[in-house]
């Protein structure tokens, strides 16, 4: 609009001082002339930014653009609707000041990405030809539910400009799901193992090692099983990877196979002897709580609650992070956009801003601790380089690529957890 006012007030007024030089043809050039014209130019002026100003404000007003609101749905902890309400809704009306955000916040793990998939399902089997979500924010879980409805999702990911800095395998795969094309990742959560180096000198490199450290010093390594808490689940998971030797078979390939399942009692008996040398905490806190007391001495965690944990005063900040091989499971979070988004590209445009390398580096490492959705090498110089360091300082991006291994394929997955309560928990065979 500004522009379009001094479009307006330039042409008025050369049109003004066209005229005025025209009146003056042909006149001699005399001092009293000359003199006389000085005078009557200071006056033309005066009355040309009147007129002008006069004529501008009869001009019609240009309408703004007009403001949308933009529903984004989130799943996972009470972290993910601060930081969306906080933070992403007021520094992206900076970018775009056409977009209010609205977050809805559906709950932690599986059971909230599960509602907003409902939601979806329940728009579309209504024939609702827009529905009312525009963007939201899912586990990996999702994506196996919504890719089975075939039509549920909008292909977007390659239409932004920071897709060119994904290279993550579970950005083109989620639990046996090809989701190439679907997804962005916001972040990847990585577990680790956590250790105090002042009680554990020689970190176990692998989780052979692992079972001889334990078993001379029972009692000091701490987790929760596979309750209260996915840093145990993690943990057991990558247990049953090493004794198998099948990680490719049960994260990435598939089939899924029920003969397998029998094959894993053996590796599941040695973790219930392992079992019975550890301490059991009460959950992902529970672990980090009793590293921090001193009450064990290592454990797996999760790296961003690790960090933020000793950013906050609540963990010794002198305690380590090691993954041993063949590695620990993680998991990223993704941004979808619904088939039937309300308002598709300005969905893309807010995806595109939370996955550029500056608000990764400045707030998805530095303020939250969680890896980046994009890779890392794309992200270090916008990163402050003390968060950088700090995230990579026991992990480097090397060792995430070689150990940070996915979840199983969902069917796996779910027999992995039962055969575990199975053998493990219940004693069965």
């Amino acid at each position: 609009m500004r522009d379009y006012k001094h479009l307006v007030f330039s042409l008025l007024a050369t049109a003004v001082v066209l005229s005025l030089l025209a009146a003056q043809c042909g006149a001699p050039a005399t001092p009293q002339t000359i003199v006389e014209t000085v005078v009557v130019e200071k006056e033309v002026v005066k009355e040309v930014e009147k007129i002008v100003t006069q004529e501008v404000e009869k001009v019609v007003e240009v309408p703004a653009e007009e403001e949308i609101e933009l529903v984004y749905m989130t799943a996972g902890d009470v972290n993910m609707l601060a930081l969306a309400q906080n933070l992403l809704a007021a520094e992206y009306k900076e970018v775009d000041p056409s977009v209010n955000l609205r977050t809805i916040h559906t709950g932690p793990g599986d059971a909230g990405s599960r509602l907003i998939f409902e939601k979806m399902l329940a728009d579309k089997e209504a024939g609702k030809e827009t529905g009312d979500v525009d963007v939201a924010m899912v586990h990996q879980a999702f994506m196996t539910w919504a890719m089975e409805e075939g039509d549920l999702l909008l292909k977007y990911a390659p239409d932004l400009e920071t897709f060119q800095y994904v290279t993550a395998g579970d950005a083109k795969n989620a639990l046996g799901a090809n989701v190439d094309g679907y997804v962005m990742p916001m972040f990847h959560s990585q577990t680790a193992l956590a250790y105090d180096p002042g009680v554990v000198t020689d970190p176990p490199s692998s989780y052979e090692e692992l079972v001889e450290w334990v078993k001379e010093n029972p009692g000091k390594f701490g987790y929760n099983g596979i309750k209260g808490g996915m840093s145990g689940v993690s943990f057991t998971v990558g247990w049953l990877y090493w004794k198998t030797g099948n990680y490719d078979k049960y994260a990435v390939s598939g089939p899924f196979d029920e003969a397998e399942i029998e094959t894993w009692t053996p590796a599941l008996e040695d973790m219930k002897e392992f079992n019975e040398y550890v301490t059991f905490t009460a959950g992902n806190v529970g672990t980090l709580d009793a590293l921090n007391r001193g009450e064990i001495a290592m454990g797996p965690v999760w790296v961003d609650m690790f960090y933020t944990f000793m950013q906050e005063g609540k963990l010794d900040p002198n305690l380590k992070l090691v993954v041993p091989e063949p590695g620990m499971p993680g998991q990223p979070m993704y941004f979808i956009v619904p088939a039937n988004a309300p308002h598709p590209e300005q969905a893309k445009g807010f995806v595109e801003y939370v996955t550029s390398p500056q608000v990764q580096g400045e707030v998805i490492i530095d303020r939250y601790n969680w890896y980046p959705g994009i890779d890392g090498k794309f992200v270090q110089d916008a990163a402050p380089p003390e968060a950088f360091d700090r995230l990579y300082r026991d992990i480097t991006p090397e060792t995430l690529s070689e150990f940070g291994l996915s979840f199983p394929l969902a069917d796996y997955f779910s027999a992995m957890l039962e055969a575990y309560e199975r053998v493990v928990t219940g004693g069965g065979g």
